[in-house]
């Protein structure tokens, strides 16, 4: 593959394009490109969001194969217990390959009115059905929950424990962690957290029908029924409007298909191009991620490009220098402060979570860093290392997630980077990145004496990413 089609991919990304944190490309088994944006880096894994789906559409294919279930098994069959007393005939109607293709027959959108209960396997049976089961498309992450919930009933097992010795194990990935529903399921449709190169792995053994190092891991036939097109999806990006399989998504590019995740996870598997590219990202535009692969590395991939000089070493070592040196960049700014709140206690109004901001005796933005400590309302604090015009890192403690999509997190810290910069004698940008996720936290602050007024914003969510305006009153520490 020509070098200068990486490069050119590369350039598409730094000229305004979606935030990438890591790419691999994969061509006949062999890892030809792989990248990591510092401050993310390889060993540790991202949250997969939607791209979770299709692992648990392997799991229903291991669970068939097993001889558990069939897709044709009608789903109250199996949790007829959770269902009203008196169910919807359509819902008596609704199979196992309809939870998969998400066909059930519901016409609106399902997500809050499942997941803003304590049970949702339940709250999700008790939805009125629109249309018949199998006659229309509807995005619904609530419908692999109930996959799910499902293999979890068969099995006894928490999917993620399922295909630990099925696939994990076959594929040498290890530090999986799964987000859980109040009723302690996996959550199925979201909360999965890999390494890229555990993606890259998983997307390779679909892209060799299921045989790795030369030993079948997943059930004969499975990769190419999974991933064909089952259904329309009338969804407005040209991507997502290609079809659906059993949780997979068809692409533009004839025979290309691809799992994916909100704010621009992807595996994606081109089988005649025995190809694969996997990318973990942090932007709201998939479909600009899509369109940039489609431009510069298909028509790469399959030998549509004039090779000549791109072969040439110089570019093969410009591609390896670009790909080490990938990193974004911290905030920046060269301004002398005039207040770098060194010891004080910043106590904030008005917010709901944080009660006060403790800064380190080091000051704001100077010198190596200094750490930042967020008292919160709930009696907690995690403290953070604040880099100055650097990235610093420290593990925190994961809070609870509240509201939709509130799965129950893994224990343990996670790592989270910070760093500060003055723009301004009384400006300051900080911004705070967990690296296991795709969000980005951004306060540009003005500082005085006695006041602090910082605009807070996300730089992806699935709610509001401008969060507004944030005051504090600084006080001795």
């Amino acid at each position: 593959m020509p070098a200068r089609a990486l490069l050119r991919f590369l350039d598409s990304l730094e000229q305004g394009g979606p935030e990438l944190h890591s790419l691999m490309v994969l061509r006949r088994g062999h890892v030809i490109a792989e990248g990591w944006w510092h401050p993310y880096r390889r060993e540790l894994g991202h949250q997969l969001f939607s791209l979770s789906k299709s692992f648990t559409s392997t799991a229903v294919g291991f669970a068939r194969a097993e001889g558990l279930l069939s897709l044709d098994d009608l789903v109250l069959d199996h949790l007829g217990d959770l269902a009203p007393a008196r169910p919807d005939p359509r819902l008596a109607r609704m199979r196992i390959r309809h939870l998969l293709t998400m066909t059930t027959g519901h016409v609106t959108a399902t997500d809050v009115r499942v997941f803003g209960t304590p049970r949702w396997a339940k709250a999700f049976l008790a939805l009125p059905l629109e249309a018949e089961p199998g006659t229309e498309f509807l995005y619904n992450t609530p419908a692999t929950y109930l996959l799910s919930f499902l293999v979890q009933r068969l099995t006894g097992q928490r999917v993620l424990e399922y295909l630990r010795p099925r696939l994990l194990a076959p594929l040498g990935i290890e530090g999986a962690t799964w987000e859980q529903s109040p009723e302690g399921v996996d959550t199925g449709g979201f909360g999965l957290t890999l390494a890229t190169e555990d993606l890259a792995c998983f997307g390779q053994l679909y892209l060799q029908d299921g045989v790795w190092e030369g030993t079948r891991v997943l059930p004969e036939g499975w990769v190419a029924e999974a991933t064909a097109r089952h259904t329309d999806s009338h969804i407005l990006e040209p991507d997502w409007a290609q079809g659906y399989g059993y949780q997979f998504w068809r692409c533009q590019p004839p025979g290309i298909y691809r799992g994916d995740g909100a704010f621009g996870q992807f595996c994606v598997v081109m089988p005649e191009a025995q190809a694969v590219v996997v990318a973990t990202s942090g932007t709201p535009h998939l479909q600009g991620v899509l369109e940039r692969m489609w431009e510069h590395l298909v028509p790469a991939l399959a030998g549509e490009q004039e090779v000549g000089a791109d072969l040439e070493p110089a570019a093969e070592a410009e591609l390896a220098a670009r790909l080490a040196g990938l990193r974004i960049a911290p905030p920046s700014g060269d301004a002398v402060p005039a207040h770098t709140l060194a010891g004080r206690r910043i106590e904030v109004a008005g917010d709901a979570e944080v009660r006060a901001v403790v800064v380190g005796p080091e000051g704001l933005g100077t010198g190596e860093g200094t750490t930042v400590t967020l008292e919160l309302a709930d009696g907690g604090s995690r403290t953070l290392a604040v880099g100055a015009g650097q990235w610093a890192e420290r593990a925190v403690r994961p809070r609870r997630g509240q509201g939709a999509f509130a799965g129950r997190v893994e224990d343990g810290p996670l790592p989270v980077v910070a760093a500060a910069a003055w723009t301004a004698p009384d400006a300051c940008t900080v911004q705070v990145r967990p690296l296991q996720s795709p969000t980005c936290l951004t306060l540009d602050a003005r500082v005085t004496d006695d006041a602090v007024t910082a605009h807070a914003r996300l730089s992806v969510s699935f709610g509001r990413t401008d969060l507004g305006a944030v005051r504090g009153r600084v006080v001795e520490a």
